[in-house]
């Protein structure tokens, strides 16, 4: 039996991130955008439907002042 460690492709790459990721990054985005666009009409609006959702006020406001590029 080798007692030497493999190296994994993903782990040899100097690129932190596959070519699929980056390329699948806008339209992660702009879903994130678009949520928090819907989250802000729902307080908005109905804003006794943020409690039926499992979230406080705060949740709802933290989630939504988040730039789209923040998970």
């Amino acid at each position: 039996m080798n007692d030497t460690p493999r190296v994994l492709l993903s782990e040899a790459s100097p690129w932190p991130v596959s070519l699929r990721a980056l390329l699948e990054l806008p339209a992660l985005w702009q879903a994130r955008a678009r949520v928090r666009r819907q989250l802000a009409v729902m307080a908005r609006a109905n804003p006794h439907l943020i409690a039926d959702i499992g979230l406080t006020r705060r949740q709802v406001a933290l989630e939504i002042a988040k730039p789209f590029w923040r998970a």
